[in-house]
């Protein structure tokens, strides 16, 4: 079992993984860049996913907006569709959403 990989043990490891990603990926900017953050269920997650990124977009349209809560109805994921110009901005982004203590994962 040469090829055998642990399972992935921890958020860091999930976020380093999705960094990777990115910068494994020939994306041409300016791109359109799906943006998920992920914490517990409450009205204000919404509205702080979107500040958060608005610090880093010129705007965020209502439409670019989805919200998909869990099976249990315990957490929520909301996705950010916006018009990324740059790797530093993408990092500068999921820098600030992952500082904030009521994100708990960014992707």
């Amino acid at each position: 079992m040469e090829n055998y990989q642990p399972p992935i043990s921890n958020l860091q490891e999930i976020q380093t993984m999705s960094e990777n990603l990115i910068e494994d990926t020939l994306l041409e900017f300016p791109c359109q860049f799906p943006i998920k953050a992920m914490g517990k269920t409450n009205l204000e997650l919404d509205l702080l996913v979107i500040e958060i990124v608005n610090r880093h977009v010129v705007e965020v349209h209502e439409t670019a907006v989805t919200r998909r809560p869990s099976k249990d109805g315990n957490y929520i994921a909301v996705t950010v569709m916006i018009e990324a110009s740059s790797k530093r901005q993408l990092d500068a982004i999921y820098q600030d959403l992952s500082d904030h203590p009521h994100v708990l994962m960014a992707l």
